[in-house]
């Protein structure tokens, strides 16, 4: 009779386990937060070439968190990063899950390099090449089609 019920046991306690495994874990979606607004200008004529609305990174936190784990973003919004000095960045796309053009903003607020199609969670280092106090991250082929070059200048509200 012992046996039994000790059969019986385990196959309450293997049951019970099995139904822990099977319960899923769900994490929230990180929402975009508007921010502020950001105006990119072509060099030559100051002409508006596209408005943003933006969202900022400024702490170490934000920074080194960016867009990871996020599923997607509007075609008019982006992430800008703020450092609080100049100097050469390099950015990976650990844990972001969609293409960026990453733009590399000296602290003149003038575009310096532009790293188009950043491919999803690679974790190489795409670099600025150039000395930059900002980096504006936008949806991976926007840059072609807004026409972005190197020598374009932004400006932004917070």
């Amino acid at each position: 009779m012992k046996r039994i019920y000790y059969i019986f046991l385990a196959f309450i306690v293997f049951s019970s386990c099995k139904e822990k495994a099977k319960t899923e874990i769900k994490t929230e979606t990180i929402a975009f937060s508007k921010e502020g607004e950001l105006q990119v200008f072509r060099s030559e004529s100051d002409s508006l070439l596209v408005h943003l609305d933006i969202e900022i990174a400024d702490t170490d936190y934000e920074t080194q968190t960016g867009l990871m784990y996020r599923e997607s973003m509007e075609e008019r919004q982006a992430m800008l990063f703020i450092f609080p000095n100049v100097a050469m960045h390099s950015f990976y796309m650990k844990n972001t899950q969609f293409p960026l053009d990453i733009l590399f903003i000296d602290e003149h607020l003038t575009v310096a390099s532009i790293q188009k199609n950043a491919q999803p969670l690679d974790e190489r280092g795409l670099s600025s090449g150039v000395p930059v106090k900002y980096v504006l991250e936008i949806n991976a082929g926007l840059s072609d089609k807004w026409q972005l070059q190197v020598g374009d200048s932004i400006s932004y509200t917070k």
